[in-house]
């Protein structure tokens, strides 16, 4: 049986990911989570075979999510499952560790080969996605700006981001409002930003935030 988790913001996104899954002999859905700290504690709850990721995801973004999956749950394969096909954001996603990746625009017969493929240890990309892999294996290519980021730092960054205050953060991530203020620090001087406002403009164009 393939065991499949499913995070997405959008209930009506789960729902006919839910569907796919479920009229397919040998394949169960393990779990559901509108935001990405939900999905990494059904993850590691559960340990699935496989997690489809939206990147847009409250709390935790798909992103960080995906660096925390290979981290702590390396056998879980993520298909990352999204509306973003920017250049950098692929990166980004890829970088992270994600086996394949998926554009909300893409049928469903192409959600149902990533889930093949994937669960087949194989990886799958839309055909946008495997034109800009092309790209960089004939001329290389610039490491996106949240690479830089490590983890603990996109987590503070995305709920910064947000309109956490660093007590709340602090306390949503088990640490110290030092430490807190220490990854806002490096985070926003990662971003080459200086003030809270320029910071959610860097999040919005990065993705690291929705609006």
């Amino acid at each position: 049986m393939l065991r499949i988790m499913v995070a997405d913001d959008h209930e009506i996104v789960r729902k006919g990911v839910r569907d796919l899954i479920e009229s397919h002999v040998g394949w169960e859905v393990c779990g559901e989570a509108a935001d990405g700290q939900r999905a990494l504690e059904i993850a590691l709850n559960q340990s699935p075979d496989i997690a489809i990721l939206d990147i847009s995801l409250p709390l935790l973004n798909g992103i960080a999510l995906t660096r925390r999956l290979r981290h702590d749950l390396p056998s879980v394969r993520v298909l990352l499952f999204t509306m973003h096909d920017d250049d950098e954001t692929v990166s980004s996603g890829l970088a992270a560790g994600a086996r394949g990746y998926l554009l909300k625009t893409d049928s469903e017969l192409d959600l149902e080969a990533a889930i093949s493929a994937l669960g087949a240890n194989r990886p799958y990309f839309s055909p946008s996605v495997s034109d800009l892999l092309l790209e960089t294996v004939v001329h290389g290519r610039t490491p996106g700006r949240l690479e830089s980021f490590s983890l603990r730092e996109l987590e503070v960054a995305q709920l910064i981001a947000e309109g956490n205050s660093n007590k709340k953060i602090a306390r949503l991530l088990g640490i110290s409002i030092k430490t807190v203020e220490t990854h806002r620090a490096a985070a926003m001087r990662k971003a080459g930003v200086h003030s809270g406002p320029e910071f959610v403009r860097f999040a919005v164009k990065h993705n690291l935030i929705q609006v």
